[in-house]
Formats: structure tokens, sequence, C-alpha cells
């Protein structure tokens, strides 16, 4: 995993895409104390990390819950 300063992320931006499409994971560090604030990761790991796992079927089926389902809160806490 690669460490890089957030001016240089800005500097080699298409090399870093490039990175990240090879599987590569890239720390951001930011300000002068080069403090860890984001990791970049491809995409396609990102995906697979988000995944909910539903206790007992556990690796046996898998739950994807689209941005446009509406679930009102008084539905959701059962007024």
């Amino acid at each position: 995993m690669k460490v890089m300063h957030v001016g240089e992320l800005k500097a080699k931006f298409s090399m870093i895409l490039d990175l990240l499409r090879q599987g590569e994971e890239i720390v951001v560090a930011f300000g002068r104390k080069n403090e860890n604030v984001a990791v970049l990761v491809p995409y396609d790991e990102y995906r697979q990390r988000n995944v909910i796992k539903l206790g007992n079927l556990a690796d046996k089926a898998t739950c994807k819950i689209k941005k446009d389902f509406a679930l009102d809160d008084d539905y959701l806490i059962g007024e």
C-alpha cells in the first residue's frame, strides 16, 4: 500500500488512476504531520467491502438496497 501526500496525488492523478486499475491501494496523507486521512481503493474492491452479510445467511445470500428505496422513519420505528 502506497502512501502519498495530497500534493503528490494532485500532481500525479492520472498515474494514481492507473495504479488503482492495477489493484493498488493508496493512503492519502495531509498536512505538515502527514496525517493519514483517506484510503483510495479500486472500485471493485470497494463494492466487495460494502456487501452486507445477513447473519445466519452469511456467505449464502446477499442483500442490496437501491439508493432510491423510500422508507419513512415512522414506518421504520413502527409508529
